[in-house]
């Protein structure tokens, strides 16, 4: 596969960001999507390895803000419930490393 087959069209990552208590965020499921996995897995990856990334780099939502999100973008068919809330992710770049004590 060549470069620019792999290359994910900007668009789609623009309208993939949300604004969300003062942050530039993307939802578990899209950015999920973005890297090819489940969001599930994404979410345990990121939860096992809590200590490489910063405190606020994602945070989970209220049912108020899913509710709010999901009036917006219908997201799921008709008749059918959130099953848990999402995580958001910031936009904030690089990890750290903590020591290890």
């Amino acid at each position: 596969m060549d470069d620019k087959q792999a290359l994910v069209p900007t668009e789609q990552i623009e309208h993939a960001i949300f604004h969300l208590r003062g942050h530039r965020v993307m939802l578990d499921r899209d950015l999920a999507q973005l890297y090819g996995v489940e969001a599930k897995a994404l979410n345990q990856a990121v939860k096992r390895n809590r200590d490489r990334f910063p405190e606020d780099f994602m945070f989970q939502l209220t049912w108020d803000e899913a509710q709010n999100l999901r009036s917006q973008f219908v997201t799921l068919k008709q008749g059918k419930h959130l099953k848990y809330l999402p995580y958001a992710f910031t936009e904030r770049r690089g990890f750290t490393r903590r020591a290890r004590g």
